[in-house]
This record gives structure tokens, C-alpha cells and sequence, in this order.
């Protein structure tokens, strides 16, 4: 326990509401994980697997109806609708009272209350913050313990302080018409009832992290970001270190655990984060960013030894597998991560076969990790002052219409193609193919104020930067007319990079183009690929017809902002234009 009174009254009252059988906080020991996964095993609810193939790992079954982020009953509850902005759901705070509220009455009656405390950012981070999550399941408390810095050190942290993330959580009854996730960003709280997924009950994730994080970052003068963070190192032994943000399916966690090709002798990659980062402007006038996360909450369908063997190898200890299938003697298999096994146990628990026509794992399974096992995690992950950005990327997948890479003007037009990430849907993924998504810094679903004060703020930062880092965009999923990609992707990724880190350095040939600087195609260094000089002019290419049409329908999208569309933003829409012709 602690003896700072506010966090006690707020547990006590929390107690009052759900009505405990017992109350635990969590102090983050070894000995308390041992009895909280051997309360799991005891209930079925874990199975241990093969203890040589993966010492310490479990496997989890949710409920069917609880397996991915539940958006649609994700509310922002700030006291004006308007400053939750068109993106969000917003629900008043007087509304959440009568409508979510007395779903927790009761809800944890028979159940154990665990009072988590909890620190996103290393111990003793300079940007690092306390929360405590109040929970009822032990398979969350579990996963913090991976993805938080946990226990005694997060008390130790706060103190006295009142400044810390109330963060209330019960599984409920598991009904999604009894379903709510409310983020109060003006008291610095959450509510989470009905649902024991990842991203909906572990409230230091999207809800803390992104959600509450960004209205402080906002009130505060930093910035809390879905970006991972990436150190490069040249053969020359240094180091430069970039943020970026990709929506899903774009190849964010492969890129934050990139192993360099055998073609490019001397380049290493460090992994900072895979997910999210915090970023400061620091006393030097740099961007400084750190990983507010100590684990990897991975989605395990389509991931490696091919794709991301840090990943894989960082998943074979000490972690939790969701909704992947059992095989043979107690291994694990998912879509993707090798030949599919004659038989199995799908992630329902029922027989599978080769032949079957559902999934044997769901396509949204997850693997939680903790961070320090990857191979290349950076030396510098939990620096308290974070790491310096020289440059940030943003990325979405466009077959038809982004360069593989272009660099932005000005601080402002980078901005702007920040908020111009958009992505079209493939036939894989839904009945038609080519429809556009936006999803501007891949922050749509986790941005928690309105999206054109989030805009505003981007530029408000640019102004208090000295040394700001350089603003790119990438795009890996260039298509031929075949439908395939024209550039090879995973490692052979860091061949952009480079290009990216030499224009930080003032060095790298470009050529000025009316949507941003362009790599001369021999500036991207192909070495040991076969890519052709035909290959490479395509996808460095800019079609002004499509690029018109691109401006007319950005307008569109930012005019759903109203007048929070920053101005500054919309002039570099006219410039585009204008260069456009």
C-alpha cells in the first residue's frame, strides 16, 4: 500500500463501487507473478508451453467476442463536445455517469480487486509518468507487469503527488452491449468495463499513453505520439536515431526491429520502441524522444523468422501468447509463421486441420514480450532524457500515388503530410479494394482532442524547436500494373533510410519536385538487390494528375476540421497547388 491519501481514497472508493471479495496491490515481485500465473494455470484459463521452446511462455484464449479494440464505444468525455472534435466519440462526463458508470456496480463481486501502479517511461525518465490501473482480471495485471515498469517503483515515484492516471478496469460480464472505454482528459482518467482485451484493459497502452497523454502533452508543451523509435548506426560507428508513424499493416513493428542486409557491411539498427513515443523538446533545442513502454504488445499473424526475427526471437521467453493456435506438444502456430500444421487447437480450443477454412490463430492474436529480451534493443532504450531525433517519418500504403520516399520543405509542410498519411484498402482486406482511409500520424483512433488542435499543436512545437529534425514520408507498397510491389521492403527498408540520414547531414543528392525533395534514383543505394533503374525511376515518380486530385481530396478531408484547421497548414496546401500548376 501507500500512504499517499489520495490514491487511497480514490482505491477505497473504486472498492465501495465494485465490492471486492479481496484488494491486492501489486508490487511487481517475481513471487507475485508466480502466484498470479499459477492461479491462471489452476483455473485453465493458462497453458503452459513447451518449456524448451518457449521457457516461461503461456498461452491465453479471450472471449470470441472480445478480441481486437472496441472503437465504436471508445469515448472521449471532455465537458464540450467540440473539443473531442468530428473523430472522436464523445460522451459528457454527466452522461458517462449515468450510462457506463453502474456497470462497475458490483461487477468485481466473487473476483479479486489488483491495484496496479504503474510508470510509463523508465524509472527515472525525465518525461516519465505514474498511473495505477484498478483491475479484476489477472491476465491484465499479468501483461502490465510486461508492458509497465510496475509495482513498488511506481509508489516510490509518485510520493505525495496527485499527479498520476486513474485508470478503473473490470472485465464485467463480457457482453458487448455492456461495453464502454471513457478517457477523461481534463481529470486524467479512464474507465474500461466489459471487455479483457489488450488495447481495451491495459490502460497504460492506447488509453494512457496516447489518449489521456496527448491533452497533457498538448497542456504541457510535448507531444505523445504512435510512432516507433529507431537508432541507425553507420559504418562509422554513429548513431542517429528517428521517430515514425505508420497505421496498421504498414510495416511499423518490422521496421522498429529492422536487421540491415548482408549487402550493407557495417549498418546496424537499434530498437527503441515499437509503438508509441513521448517526445520533448529539450534544454539543447533538440526533439527527444523516449518509449513510454517496457514490453511489446505484437500482433503474432504474419510475423517471422522472415519478416522480423527480433520479434520472434524476443517472443521465446517470458511471454504471453493471445489467441494463437496449439500444435503437437505444446508449441504455437499462426498464419505466417511457417507450413501450416496437418492438425491443431485453434485459438477457440477446437480441432483445426490444413484443410479448414476459418484461421487457425485469429488474425489479430498478440504476443506480449517484455522489451529488454530483443536482440536489438538499444543500449540507450531507458536513457531518462530519451534519445535526439534527426528525423521523422510518416507512412502509409499507397500502390499508386506516394513516392518510396520524399523529404518535406519546411517543418509546416512536413506537418502537413503528417496529416495527409492515408492508406487504401487491399482486397485481402475488405470487398474493395482502393478505398481511401485517412489516418493522419496514424493517430485517428488515439488522438484524444479534436484532430485540428492536434494539427495546430504540431505546428506550435516547430516554433519552439531550434535544431528541428527533418520530416519525411514513406511509402513501401508502390505497385507495378501487376499488382506487385516494385520495391522489396523489410531490411532492404534501411537502404531508404540511409538516403534519409545523409539529408540529415546535409549530404544525399535530391531533386525538387512540386510535393518535396525526391532521391536522384542512384542516391538510394542498391547494392546486392535487384532492382532496376526503371524500377527505381517508377516509384520515385510523381504523376501531377493524380497529385491534383490527391490536393482537391485533402482539402475536402481537412475541411471536416472547420476553422480548427490550422491556417498555417492550408497555406502549404496552396503552395503544393501552386507548384502544382
Amino acid at each position: 500500500m501507500t500512504a499517499n491519501s489520495e490514491v487511497t481514497k480514490w482505491v477505497d472508493d473504486v472498492a465501495k463501487l465494485t465490492t471486492p471479495d479481496r484488494i491486492h496491490w501489486c508490487d511487481g515481485s517475481a513471487a507475485e507473478h508466480e502466484m498470479l500465473v499459477k492461479g491462471m494455470l489452476d483455473r485453465k484459463e493458462f497453458t503452459t508451453l513447451n518449456r524448451d521452446k518457449w521457457p516461461g511462455c503461456y498461452l491465453y484464449r479471450s472471449d470470441p467476442t472480445d478480441v481486437a479494440r472496441t472503437e465504436k464505444v471508445t469515448y472521449i468525455n471532455c465537458a464540450n463536445e467540440a473539443d473531442a472534435g468530428p473523430t472522436n466519440n464523445w460522451l459528457s462526463p454527466a452522461a458517462a455517469e449515468q450510462q457506463v458508470l453502474p456497470l462497475f456496480k458490483g461487477a468485481m463481486q466473487g473476483r479479486t480487486m489488483y491495484v496496479i501502479p504503474y510508470i510509463m517511461g523508465p524509472v527515472n525518465g525525465v518525461n516519465s509518468r505514474v498511473g495505477f490501473e484498478i483491475t479484476d482480471s489477472p491476465y491484465v495485471t499479468l501483461n502490465m507487469r510486461i508492458m509497465t515498469r510496475m509495482g513498488q517503483v511506481a509508489l516510490d515515484r509518485l510520493g505525495n503527488s496527485s499527479d498520476f492516471v486513474k485508470g478503473m478496469h473490470s472485465i464485467g460480464d463480457l457482453k458487448p452491449e455492456h461495453r464502454a472505454i471513457c478517457h477523461f482528459p481534463e481529470r486524467n482518467e479512464i474507465w474500461s468495463v466489459g471487455s479483457g482485451y489488450g488495447g481495451n484493459a491495459l490502460l497504460g497502452k492506447k488509453c494512457h499513453a496516447l489518449r489521456i497523454a496527448t491533452s497533457q502533452a498538448r497542456r504541457e508543451g510535448w507531444m505523445a505520439e504512435h510512432m516507433l523509435i529507431l537508432g541507425l548506426e553507420n559504418p562509422q560507428g554513429e548513431v542517429f536515431y528517428i521517430a515514425a508513424a505508420f497505421p496498421s499493416q504498414c510495416g511499423k513493428t518490422n521496421l522498429a526491429m529492422v536487421i540491415p542486409p548482408d549487402s550493407m557491411p557495417g549498418w546496424k539498427a537499434w530498437t527503441v520502441g515499437d509503438d508509441i513515443a513521448w517526445i520533448r523538446v529539450g534544454d539543447d533545442g533538440r526533439l527527444w524522444a523516449m518509449n513510454p513502454e517496457a514490453g511489446f504488445f505484437g500482433v503474432a499473424p504474419g510475423t517471422s523468422m522472415k519478416t522480423n526475427a527480433n520479434a520472434m526471437l524476443t517472443a521465446q521467453r517470458n511471454s504471453i501468447f493471445t489467441n494463437v493456435a496449439l500444435v503437437g506438444d505444446d508449441d504455437v502456430w499462426w498464419e505466417g509463421m511457417g507450413p501450416a500444421p496437418a492438425t491443431a487447437v485453434d485459438w477457440q480450443g477446437r480441432p483445426w486441420t490444413s484443410s479448414s477454412a476459418e484461421k487457425a490463430a485469429h488474425p489479430n492474436a498478440r504476443f506480449t514480450t517484455p522489451a529488454a529480451q530483443c536482440p536489438s534493443i538499444s543500449k540507450h532504450w531507458e536513457d531518462p532524457q530519451g534519445v535526439p531525433l534527426s528525423a521523422i517519418l510518416f507512412g502509409g500504403r499507397r500502390p499508386h500515388m506516394t513516392p518510396l520516399v520524399m523529404e518535406a520543405y519546411n517543418w509546416n509542410h512536413g506537418v502537413l503530410m503528417g496529416a495527409s498519411v492515408a492508406s487504401e484498402t487491399t482486397a485481402a482486406a475488405t470487398e474493395q479494394a482502393g478505398v481511401l482511409r485517412h489516418d493522419p500520424m496514424a493517430m485517428l483512433p488515439f488522438c484524444g482532442y479534436h484532430m485540428g488542435d492536434y494539427f495546430a499543436h504540431w505546428v506550435n512545437i516547430g516554433t519552439k524547436v531550434k535544431h528541428q529534425p527533418k520530416l519525411f514520408t514513406v511509402n513501401w507498397f508502390r505497385a507495378g500494373d501487376d499488382g506487385k510491389f516494385l520495391w522489396p521492403g523489410y531490411g532492404d527498408n534501411v537502404r531508404v533510410l540511409k538516403w534519409v540520414l545523409e539529408r540529415c547531414q546535409g549530404r544525399g543528392e535530391a531533386v525538387e519536385t512540386p510535393i518535396g525533395f525526391l532521391p536522384k534514383p542512384k542516391a538510394i543505394d542498391t547494392t546486392g538487390i535487384n532492382v532496376s533503374d526503371a524500377t527505381l525511376n517508377d516509384i520515385l515518380s510523381v504523376d501531377n494528375a493524380r497529385w491534383k486530385n490527391e490536393l482537391v481530396e485533402n482539402r475536402k478531408y481537412f475541411s471536416t476540421f472547420g476553422n480548427r484547421f490550422p491556417s498555417e497548414l492550408t497555406t502549404e496546401l496552396d503552395a503544393i497547388g501552386k507548384r502544382l500548376g
